[in-house]
């Protein structure tokens, strides 16, 4: 903490408050206390593919968080670059077992269910693909809750805590959050995932994550 207070570094993030990507950054930034400014980028209007963006994240995606002259992309890389620079709290653990295991949790869903409930895809089933809502939904419905299903699972470990891992968040409670988030919005059933959803409660506790949520972010639209 002494580092961030000596020493603070001007940050921009890249952001749209319905973004699971960048909500993820957003809680490690808070969860670290570190200050940014705000800029938005508007999914649902396509304002990612427009030039002037482009030339700051040649694949369209956001988030990007600037921090003085460097320009970091793909939000598990950013949060592990933030943990490295900006140490304390840790939102990894300091063993090797602890590291693979907050990581796997973490890719789980930022690799296996967020790929496929992704705006860019459900965009492409409805647009380009003609399927109808409920037929999307469906497609939805199944990646989410089987993927929730197999996180569920892997709670059921000695070392789950209070938190995913520990009593301390890490970046696998960075991830969780705003998957649940987005399953809740989109109606998934989350009964009979009750680690999953008790890790959830005690994370939306922390003044970190309530900051960090949707609603809290500048551009939000109800």
């Amino acid at each position: 903490m002494l580092f961030q207070k000596a020493y603070p570094r001007a940050m921009k993030l890249y952001s749209y408050f319905r973004s699971s990507a960048s909500f993820r950054v957003r809680i490690a930034l808070a969860l670290k206390g570190l200050s940014y400014d705000y800029v938005s980028v508007h999914l649902g209007s396509g304002q990612q593919f427009q030039d002037d963006f482009t030339a700051v994240s040649a694949d369209a995606l956001i988030p990007v968080l600037e921090i003085e002259w460097l320009r970091l992309t793909q939000s598990m890389a950013i949060i592990e670059y933030l943990d490295e620079q900006y140490p304390q709290p840790a939102l990894l653990p300091s063993d090797a077992a602890g590291k693979w295991r907050v990581r796997a949790l973490s890719q789980s869903i930022a690799c296996e269910i967020h790929p496929l409930n992704n705006l860019r895809v459900l965009k492409y089933l409805s647009g380009t693909l003609k399927l109808d809502e409920d037929t999307k939904n469906t497609w939805y419905h199944h990646w989410v809750r089987s993927g929730l299903e197999a996180f569920e699972k892997q709670l059921q470990h000695a070392s789950t805590g209070k938190f995913c891992h520990g009593d301390q968040p890490s970046i696998a409670d960075c991830v969780l959050v705003p998957q649940i988030f987005n399953a809740k919005r989109f109606n998934v059933d989350l009964n009979g995932l009750a680690r999953t959803m008790h890790i959830f409660d005690a994370c939306m506790a922390l003044p970190a994550f309530s900051q960090a949520q949707p609603s809290a972010c500048p551009d939000f639209e109800a």
